[in-house]
Order: C-alpha cells, then structure tokens, then sequence
C-alpha cells in the first residue's frame, strides 16, 4: 500500500475528509448558530443586522460542505453509499431545511409587510435549529453504529430509528454549541443595543452548552461501550480531551473580560478537538456494524483505488493553499461592524 510522509492514502484521506467537515462545522456553525437566535431579536432593524452580520459568508461557507461531500464521496464511495441508505430521512430533510433557510435570508426583507417577514423569519429561525440538531443526530448514529449486514447493505430502520436519547443529546449539544459560537461572532459584528442584547444571550448559551456538554459525555462515558478502548491503548491520545476540557473553560473566561475575538478562536478549537476525539475513537472504522465488527465499513474495505487516492491528494496539494487564501481574503474584507444600505438583506 503507498504512502506518503509514514501515512498510506487511505488513512491521508481520512484526514482530509475529516479536515474539511471540521471546517464546515467551525465555518457554518456560527452560521447556523447566529440563525438559532433570530426570534429572539425583537425589533425588524436587529434581525436585519443579524442576517447581514453573516450575508457576505454564509453561501462561502457552504462550499467546506460541497467539497467535504464531493471527497468523501470520491475518496470512501462505500461508505457515502451506506450512510445515504441508513441515515436517507435526516439527509433529505437537511437538504430541504439548507433550501428553505436560504430562501429566508434571501427573500425575508424583499417585501415590508410584517406578516411576510415574520413568516420568514420563522423558516429562518426553524431550519437553522433543525439544520444543526440533524447534523448532531448523524453524528450520535455514526457513533452508536448502524445495522450493516454483509456487502455493507444497511439493514435497521428508515423513518425514526435515527431519532433515540443518545442521538438527542447529541443534536441538543450541537445546537447548544453553535448558539455559543453564533452569539460570540454576532458581538464581533453588532454594537449598540443589540450588543447588549446578545451579551445577555450569550451568558443563556454558555449555560446551555454547558449543561448538555455535560450530560452528554457523561452519557457517553457510561452507555457508550468501548469508548475509553483508544485512550488506554494510547495514552498519550488523553491529551485530546484535556484541550478540549480547556478550551471549552476558557470561552466563558474570554467573554467575561470581553475578548469576544479571542473567544470565537476557543470555540473553534473547542468544535476542532471534539470533532478530533471522534475521529479517534472510529479510526479506522467510519461506520460500525451493530451485526457483527466483520461488516463495518472501514477507511480500507471503503476506499477508492490507490491511484485514485494519489491523484485527488495532489489536487488537495495543489488546491488547498488556494482554497485557504480565498477565505483569508473574503473574511478580511467583510470584518467589521454591519453597516446596513440599499443593498443589504
């Protein structure tokens, strides 16, 4: 098997794939998160600044999923195949939810009749939360495991048995989540009184997140089996949690000394390390048998060709450095204070 800097494609792939939907979660989650307090905003004026806080970015940010599917896809077809099959009613349901959040943002302040825009501003509202408790859902399901029989055809349920406690905690956790990292980058963008606003919100939040950040790993720790196999077969790896465990401490730290820039960077590491333990955990699983260990899919019996592998890691090479360098670009030009006109939302 080929490798390159002691790591063989498959594993290199994985940490692509991995890569860029940590990057959709940090990018799109204060998206997402800044949606998740629309109706919370009580004056039309607010909620437009809100929404403007994130127009120049939010569709920029939707390309980490777009090429975050397009590899996984490319890179692990098997394992796109299976989790479209298990997981086909939250997919189908994300994807309507992503049409009709961006129908809001776009279509909210097209018209002044207040019913108009209140009706908006509950889809926007609405597929924002949803969109991020799905993404939770999935996430607590490739955890669990899913039935996989042989020639990894899913075997379990379609229309609810993606919905069960773990899968709840763990969508909560992510709503909790980027309703913090929401209302810290709205303080970036917002002053006055909806500043004061959302300095109230966020301290609601932080709780939020908190609790169910909690709750859930203690769920976890305790239902979850095998979960610690890793960390006692690497110790070292223990030093993953720890991070986390900081980082999540030191938000509430920054935002009380107002550092709100320095606190949206923590929140980040915080989804980037959480996001790393899970990573951990599967390696090189991506997604359970609850059958039989035989049937799972892994980065190996999933993956593509090694020539296949070796051709898209040098377009990742070559397409990395550009892809970072358009969005240095795009946020350095949209920082700031929103500062509405004739052409905002």
């Amino acid at each position: 098997m080929e490798t390159f800097l002691g790591l063989d494609y498959p594993t290199l792939w994985y940490l692509v794939v991995g890569l860029l939907f940590s990057g959709y979660a940090i990018l799109e989650g204060f998206d997402y998160g800044a949606g998740a307090w629309h109706l919370f905003f009580r004056k039309d004026l607010s909620r437009r600044i809100a929404i403007n806080a994130i127009g120049p970015l939010w569709d920029a940010n939707q390309v980490w999923l777009i090429i975050g599917g397009g590899a996984l896809f490319a890179g692990f077809p098997v394992m796109y195949a299976t989790m479209l099959s298990a997981m086909y009613v939250p997919f189908m349901l994300f994807l309507m939810l992503l049409v009709l959040r961006s129908s809001a943002i776009k279509f909210r302040s097209a018209e002044e009749m207040p019913w108009w825009r209140m009706t908006w501003d509950i889809i926007y509202f609405t597929s924002n939360v949803l969109i991020s408790f799905l993404l939770g859902v999935v996430l607590a399901n490739i955890l669990q495991g899913f039935e996989i029989a042989e020639n990894y055809s899913y075997t379990g349920g379609v229309f609810l048995s993606f919905l069960n406690p773990y899968a709840i905690m763990i969508g909560l956790t992510t709503v909790s989540l980027f309703m913090t990292q929401g209302a810290i980058f709205l303080l970036l963008k917002t002053e006055g009184r909806l500043h004061a606003r959302l300095t109230f919100l966020l301290k609601k939040g932080m709780i939020f997140f908190i609790v169910s950040f909690a709750a859930t790993s203690l769920y976890t720790l305790v239902f979850l089996p095998g979960v610690t196999d890793r960390f006692k077969e690497y110790p070292i790896s223990f030093v993953i949690p720890l991070l986390a465990f900081l980082a999540v401490a030191n938000v509430p730290r920054l935002v009380s000394k107002k550092k709100y820039g320095n606190a949206l960077v923590f929140s980040s590491l915080t989804m980037s390390f959480l996001l790393m333990l899970v990573a951990l955990q599967l390696y090189p699983v991506l997604l359970p048998s609850t059958i039989s260990p035989n049937y799972s899919v892994t980065i190996y019996n999933a993956a593509s060709s090694q020539k296949s592998l070796g051709i898209m890691l040098t377009i990742v090479l070559i397409g990395a450095p550009l892809l970072a360098g358009y969005f240095l670009f795009l946020y350095k030009t949209f920082h700031g204070k929103v500062k509405l006109d004739d052409t905002s939302y």
